[in-house]
């Protein structure tokens, strides 16, 4: 069957009519009776409603429901295996193993299971290749499983690494089959019903590589459904019930044979059995030692085995065998890699960890992959095996790691510095400190560029700055506290920033730097006002601000007051913002007009809320010029002014091409969260012009956007001037939906600032 005649085209209609009622996600649900998550799938084809459910959908968007049965039932009739085949599916499936050998037996009962039970548990000690074949066999069910196939390392066993507990596992995994952040609860229990239910209505492969224990899983395991899960663990989960175990032992000579004698590049003279017996039989083992031997043309397997009778008859021996023919500075790399608290490294990373150049680093990285060391999962990215990493670690076991994260703390510094300059962010100035200018760093190449290096780099920052304040390395943890701004602020993540700022105050504070701790402080109040907690912001930026006139930084002062006027018009007294904004840009001089622009665009807003929508337009177009000669979001900031100003002034339609050519300047710089506030302003424009169905559906993606963030504040900013202008075009019933759902999500979340907001909304509109 066509899909387009079947269960797609129904849900095409679906989301057509959700569009055109106009209505959240969750209002919809209380509506039609239904489920939030129910009606997703609904809208996505993963299930066909009951009738009475699209009769329920049609009412609230004031179509004739008739029309639709011939689609519903030809939807019904189709083909319901809970995914649809036309939409893409996620693959993170690492690698397979080159050239996988052995494992027969085991291969073909984890084969076999997929057949016939939901879960099975390969268990076995390190290094003895539970990963190498759970992955091989999953690439062999990829098309049996075409809902998907995930892959999560839980950490169970990584030295240095914190294992992922179960509730930030089930985020992950939620998040990988498509849900929205918004949608994902808070608590473990109902994470782990919403997945089991989510996971009934697929047929996919999952892969929980690395469990430390039973209770490490037992919340991420199937309920119903055709699903299949793969579990890798050194210990056996005999708690488990319905999991099939295979456990794995050291591979038999045979097999050892044959995985040596391929990742050798072949036989040589002497003597396999004594070197197989040297490694234990231990895949890893194994290919760590015939790496030594395909690169060393003129040993024999004597030779080979004369270098192994030099240690005792252990594992650890091989991989002790191996440091031992590194050279010292290959050595060195490999001891300091053992260090990294990233997923991975970049060759530019590597150089800074080291203190050595760019060129040596890759020399040293290419030499350790080449030996089984490292592995280089994708081009220019590098990570090291669990086993390899102790060794790694154990190596100098008595070395300061201080040094080395502080060199690699300052390469992400200096590169995050770089991205700044390069998409335009309007940041105060921060003086951060990089006490060790890395030997290099990657040419960003633009602004796409800087975003994508930022994106590819986001977990490593996060890491190094978790442990560059446990090791009390305070200049790292300050400058990437502050500059995680620059990656996150393009997008949402507003609580995790506060978390940044806050966990590394302290080294702010110790480092007796002014500027530092001014900017520190002053960040931290503008975050925290944003979700609400105005009290502390205030206080934040009163302490920012003080700190920065001892310092003689006008232009820190200046920002400070105009947060500080920003937070007046949260608590909503818009004419104390106004006199604040006006002192702020009385203090500017001439040549600080970047400032200037900044501080113009924000009185501008605050005059636009007090209806003097004229001395508005006029304050924003004495600066617009300067604003397009300097960079598209201060652009963006004068034209969202302009835009509200016009409506104010009764010229919706000058209004809607602001808030378009705004909308335009935020897509092209990738920055969502100031999207949506064009794409509400856009709606609002368009109510007034009368041109409902176009305005729900902006204001539906601007909803979209934060809900699959949970920025829940700033869905409620979104919501009372979408209701408000529901309200002014005399849809009294729409702007009491808004601003009823703008009033349950700050209730939910002690917004109180909007809290009265909604109320006050919801007394006019009734």
């Amino acid at each position: 069957m066509n899909l387009e005649k079947g269960p797609q085209e129904l849900a095409g209609q679906l989301r057509q009519l959700r569009d055109l009622a106009g209505r959240s996600l969750r209002e919809l649900a209380r509506d039609v009776h239904v489920s939030s998550s129910s009606l997703s799938r609904y809208f996505s084809g993963q299930a066909v409603p009951a009738w009475p459910t699209v009769v329920a959908l049609c009412k609230a968007a004031g179509r004739d429901p008739r029309p639709m049965r011939e689609v519903w039932e030809r939807a019904k009739d189709g083909p319901q295996t809970g995914t649809v085949a036309t939409a893409p599916v996620r693959n993170d499936l690492p690698h397979d193993i080159t050239a996988f050998t052995g494992r027969r037996e085991e291969l073909a009962a984890l084969l076999g299971a997929a057949r016939k039970t939901p879960m099975v548990a390969i268990d076995g000690m390190g290094g003895v290749g539970k990963t190498a074949l759970a992955v091989h066999a999953a690439h062999l069910l990829t098309a049996d499983f075409s809902g998907g196939q995930l892959y999560l390392d839980l950490h169970g066993f990584t030295p240095g690494k914190e294992r992922v507990e179960p509730a930030e596992a089930l985020r992950v995994l939620l998040a990988a089959l498509g849900l929205p952040l918004g949608r994902i609860p808070d608590g473990v229990t109902e994470r782990a019903a919403l997945w089991r239910s989510e996971l009934a209505t697929r047929r996919a492969i999952v892969l929980l590589d690395n469990a430390a224990d039973a209770e490490h899983v037992r919340d991420l395991l199937p309920g119903a459904g055709q699903s299949f899960v793969v579990i890798t663990s050194r210990r056996r989960l005999v708690e488990l019930d319905g999991v099939l175990p295979i456990s794995l032992d050291v591979l038999p000579t045979e097999e050892a044979a044959e995985l040596f004698v391929e990742s050798a590049g072949g036989t040589r003279p002497g003597d396999v059995g004594e070197v197989l017996r040297r490694c234990g039989n231990l895949p890893l083992a194994i290919r760590v030692a015939a790496a030594r031997l395909r690169h060393r043309p003129s040993w024999t397997l004597d030779t080979l085995v004369e270098r192994l009778r030099e240690g005792e008859l252990a594992v650890s021996e091989v991989f002790g065998m191996s440091l031992r023919q590194l050279d010292p500075a290959q050595r060195r790399m490999f001891r300091l890699l053992g260090l990294v608290p990233g997923e991975d490294i970049d060759a530019y990373a590597a150089a800074a960890l080291a203190g050595i150049p760019l060129g040596n680093a890759r020399s040293l990285l290419e030499d350790l992959v080449d030996v089984h060391l490292l592995q280089e999962p994708a081009a220019g990215r590098y990570r090291m095996h669990d086993l390899l990493r102790q060794v790694a670690r154990a190596d100098d076991a008595a070395a300061d790691p201080g040094p080395a994260i502080a060199r690699l703390g300052d390469y992400y510094l200096s590169g995050m510095l770089a991205a700044k300059k390069l998409i335009e962010l309007v940041l105060i100035p921060l003086p951060v400190i990089v006490s060790q200018p890395p030997p290099a760093v990657p040419d960003l190449a633009g602004y796409d560029g800087a975003l994508d290096w930022l994106d590819t780099e986001r977990g490593n920052f996060t890491a190094t700055f978790s442990l560059a304040v446990e090791l009390r390395i305070d200049a790292v943890s300050v400058g990437l506290g502050q500059l995680a701004l620059v990656p996150d602020g393009q997008r949402v993540g507003t609580a995790q920033l506060i978390h940044g700022l806050e966990l590394s105050m302290p080294a702010a504070e110790r480092l007796g730097e002014r500027r530092m701790l001014a900017s520190h402080r002053y960040l931290l109040g503008a975050m925290l006002m944003r979700v609400g907690r105005l009290a502390e912001a205030v206080r934040e930026l009163e302490a920012a601000r003080v700190l920065m006139v001892a310092e003689g930084d006008i232009v820190g002062q200046v920002l400070a007051i105009a947060q500080l006027g920003e937070a007046r018009l949260y608590a909503d007294d818009v004419k104390g913002a106004v006199e604040l904004l006006r002192q702020a840009t009385g203090l500017l001089p001439p040549r600080e007009v970047a400032t200037r622009v900044y501080t113009n665009a924000r009185l501008g807003h605050a005059l636009v809320l007090l209806k003097e929508y004229g001395e508005a337009r006029e304050v924003v177009s004495d600066v617009i010029e300067t604003a397009r000669g300097l960079d598209r979001q201060k652009e963006r900031m004068c034209l969202d002014v302009l835009g509200r100003a016009a409506l104010g002034l009764g010229d919706a339609q000058t209004a809607l091409d602001c808030a378009e050519q705004a909308l335009a300047l935020n897509r092209g710089t990738r920055h969502q969260i100031f999207e949506t506030i064009s794409l509400t302003d856009a709606a609002v424009a368009l109510r007034h012009l009368g041109r409902d169905e176009e305005a729900a559906a902006r204001h539906a993606e601007a909803m979209g956007i934060l809900e699959r963030g949970g920025e829940t504040h700033r869905m409620v900013q979104s919501l009372l001037p979408y209701a408000e202008a529901c309200l002014a075009t005399g849809d009294r019933d729409a702007a009491t939906r808004h601003f009823q759902e703008a009033l349950e999500i700050a209730t939910a979340d002690g917004l109180s600032y909007l809290v009265s907001a909604a109320r006050a909304g919801l007394s006019r509109a009734s």
